[in-house]
């Protein structure tokens, strides 16, 4: 396939994935399975309630992650990733590297600029 930017689509791939959050509950989801809500929440002590809920409906609502309610009281939700959001496994995984790479390279950097200062 040609990749022409006139006809790029990682912004529509962005789209899907980009916030501060979506990639770290999508990585949760893959490595761990299903989870429950509260369980999400309790993995990611820094977000909202509000945050996290409007986050999963973006990704439920892209057939990323799957929402199952049991009909009991009180209410149970278990969200888990779809075979379709199976396939941003190898994404994540290189953006996970790259961003590994690039953060050592960094520090690698600003050492050495360090070390020409003193």
């Amino acid at each position: 396939m040609e990749k022409k930017p006139e006809n790029c689509r990682v912004d529509n791939a962005l789209e899907i994935i980009v916030g501060k959050w979506k990639p770290i509950i999508l990585l949760h989801l893959l490595q761990e399975g299903t989870k429950r809500h509260g369980e999400l929440k309790k993995n990611l002590p820094d977000i909202t309630q509000k945050m996290l809920t409007k986050q999963l409906r973006e990704l439920e609502k892209e057939d990323i992650i799957e929402r199952k309610v049991y009909s009991q009281i009180p209410p149970k939700v278990e969200y888990s990733i779809t075979d379709y959001g199976r396939s941003l496994e190898p994404i994540l995984d290189a953006m996970h590297h790259w961003g590994t790479n690039h953060s050592l390279r960094k520090s690698q950097k600003e050492a050495i600029q360090n070390d020409k200062i003193s």
